[in-house]
């Protein structure tokens, strides 16, 4: 049973053991620090590829996508070495994730040089749920996914993207959420994972070094405002080479596949660039219940990996976010002529059915008994979901404020 999170910057006994431990032994020498710079991530990724390492480096991707990521990976390790003040579990986490990255990078690069022709997979139409973070969209997205006539990504293939054999994918997600799990024993409250569970395609965005899954553990704000302002089409253009990998790998390219990254509204107009005939579901939730929600997510995933979070500034980042995101969200869908169904959060909780017959309608698709039988299972199984915890963390935090 999951201690209780006292506080919005509560972190877990074993994280605080972990990274006591990781202190000491880099202090002593018992062990060496991971090194974070550029070249040597990439040294390590490009050593099994040898002489092939450039090649793999631009395999499928244009040199402007290359350059792109290779910038990117600079000027993120250098904000983090300088503004996040990274205590030594965080940089231990920042290396583990930095390095597996760099090491995919170059994987679907070799991969793709091998078979081209995933690059070429034709897609159905996507689905695509648009909202801000804590809004509804994981429900929604769950419900939706579970129509057997769509298809969606899971968490193996999110986390661990490149194609592997006899479901070693699977078997390294659940590892890997098993030891998320202890060193932050209300990650499952705030978003519930499973190794083939529905899982939102935020680290696909990440794979070309997006700053949104960076920024929400770790204070960067030189490089979200740089992000932010950048052209994000060779992230997105990553992005779709490995849905369409993941797609033909997987034999499910023929169905509509259902997407959900709150980062897509900051970039919406890009993403419908490279998906025009999509299907949009857009999720609205009252900012100040979006904020509060965001704010303790971010706070958990930063208090674990630095010792000096501020609330104050992560509450300023989100407040920005949502604000960024809704300029831009508004912007995108002014000249959109596609399909858009809109749900709320309060519709969803009074009456869910209700509100995704409305939503199919509005799509022009038809909800079939089938899928309506396997949306109230899902229904059915979120009653003892872990994140109601979160539902009380937050008042709890109210309570005491």
């Amino acid at each position: 049973m999951a201690p209780t999170r006292d506080h919005l910057l509560a972190r877990g006994p074993l994280a605080t053991r972990a990274n006591a431990f990781l202190g000491k032994a880099w202090e002593r020498g018992w062990l060496p620090p991971p090194a974070l710079d550029p070249d040597t991530l990439w040294a390590l990724a490009a050593k099994p590829y040898g002489a092939r390492a450039e090649a793999a480096e631009h395999g499928g991707r244009s040199d402007d996508d290359v350059a792109d990521f290779r910038e990117r990976l600079t000027r993120l390790i250098a904000a983090a070495a300088q503004e996040a003040d990274l205590n030594p579990l965080g940089r231990a986490m920042a290396w583990g994730q930095l390095s597996r990255v760099v090491k995919n990078r170059l994987a679907f690069g070799a991969l793709w040089l091998e078979r081209p022709e995933l690059l070429e997979t034709p897609l159905a139409p996507p689905i695509i749920v648009i909202g801000h973070m804590r809004s509804g969209t994981t429900r929604i997205h769950t419900l939706l996914a579970a129509d057997p006539a769509f298809s969606h990504t899971r968490y193996c293939d999110a986390y661990h993207p490149v194609p592997a054999r006899l479901g070693m994918n699977r078997f390294k997600a659940a590892l890997e959420l098993v030891m998320l799990g202890a060193l932050n024993p209300w990650m499952q409250s705030i978003h519930p994972m499973a190794a083939s569970g529905v899982e939102e395609e935020l680290a696909w965005l990440s794979a070309a070094l997006h700053h949104s899954i960076y920024e929400s553990q770790w204070h960067i704000p030189a490089y979200s405002a740089w992000s932010e302002a950048r052209d994000p089409a060779p992230v997105y253009r990553e992005f779709a080479r490995i849905l369409r990998t993941d797609a033909a790998i997987r034999s499910v390219a023929d169905k509509p596949r259902v997407l959900k990254v709150p980062a897509f509204a900051e970039d919406l107009t890009t993403l419908l660039s490279l998906f025009p005939d999509a299907r949009l579901v857009i999720a609205h939730r009252a900012h100040d219940a979006v904020l509060r929600s965001a704010v303790s997510l971010a706070a958990n995933q930063m208090a674990i990996q630095s010792d000096s979070c501020d609330l104050a500034s992560i509450e300023a980042r989100w407040r920005h976010k949502i604000a960024l995101r809704e300029a831009r969200m508004a912007e995108a869908l002014a000249d959109w002529q596609g399909p858009i169904a809109r749900l709320t959060f309060e519709d969803l909780n009074a009456d869910w059915e209700g509100a995704i017959a409305r939503c199919y309608a509005d799509l022009g698709i038809t909800l079939t008994g089938s899928a309506l039988l396997a949306m109230h299972n899902v229904m059915a199984a979120s009653e003892a979901g872990q994140h109601h915890a979160h539902a009380a963390q937050l008042a709890r935090f109210a309570g005491a404020d």
